[in-house]
């Protein structure tokens, strides 16, 4: 019922080599951003089809243990009794992992590429996820990750995605976590469209009115984030001029 694509990528902040990991995921059901998608500084895991939300917490938590990630992932799965109607993938700073239990609903199956992972199942094709991985190779590195990843589920999407066409109700996710120590996290890294008939267009909206919100706090409070180490929280509830937003 679901799709979803796991990355690690590298790249440079301030002379210092950093590593970030994403996950985005969509079906044709409301809410999974609560359900499928889990990151840290040190992995991303989605776990879908019949969801075992406890694949996915503990998967993140044995990755930020130091287990390697095809060690946590097969153990949970060996320990899981519905590991037949799973499908489980991720990535952390070294490996990928992916998996889809045999009692899956068709079309199911994974991609494992270098620093990715893509997995579907009750998917229209195969097309669905070599789409999305092609869309995530063929992606600017210099646009934000959170973006690229969206545009990834849009390729997918476009393929013919999740085929249960009687379900109009969609949801969409995108989490993104970084080993970069930041002064104020963007507001694009971990976004949810729980409801609606075009969630990857709505997903995207979402990310881009993020992005301005972001930008617009660090113009109008950036001055007093840096005075008073004040955090996004307390932005939000005074507007530094005596109005409450």
């Amino acid at each position: 019922m679901t799709f979803s694509i796991c990355v690690r990528e590298t790249y440079e902040a301030d002379g210092e080599e950093h590593t970030r990991f994403g996950v985005a995921v969509t079906t044709r059901l409301a809410g999974v951003g609560t359900l499928c998608p889990f990151a840290s500084a040190n992995g991303a895991v989605a776990t879908q089809s019949l969801v075992n939300t406890e694949l996915g917490r503990k998967g993140v938590e044995y990755l930020d243990d130091g287990l390697a990630v095809e060690d946590a992932l097969r153990a949970l799965l060996n320990a899981d009794d519905g590991a037949p109607n799973r499908q489980l993938h991720g990535v952390d700073s070294d490996g990928t992992f992916a998996f889809s239990g045999e009692e899956c609903r068709p079309w199911y199956g994974h991609r494992e590429g270098e620093n990715y992972t893509v997995a579907g199942n009750l998917l229209t094709g195969e097309s669905v996820i070599e789409g999305t991985a092609a869309a995530y190779e063929a992606g600017d590195r210099e646009e934000p990750l959170p973006a690229r990843l969206i545009d990834a589920l849009a390729a997918g999407h476009a393929e013919g995605g999740d085929k249960r066409e009687e379900l109009p109700v969609h949801s969409a996710a995108v989490v993104v976590r970084t080993t970069e120590e930041r002064d104020r996290e963007p507001f694009t890294e971990d976004l949810r469209v729980d409801a609606t008939e075009t969630p990857i267009a709505d997903l995207r909206e979402t990310h881009d009115l993020a992005a301005r919100s972001f930008e617009d706090a660090m113009e109008r409070y950036g001055d007093a984030y840096e005075a008073d180490d004040m955090g996004p929280a307390d932005a939000v509830g005074d507007g530094g001029d005596g109005n409450e937003g």
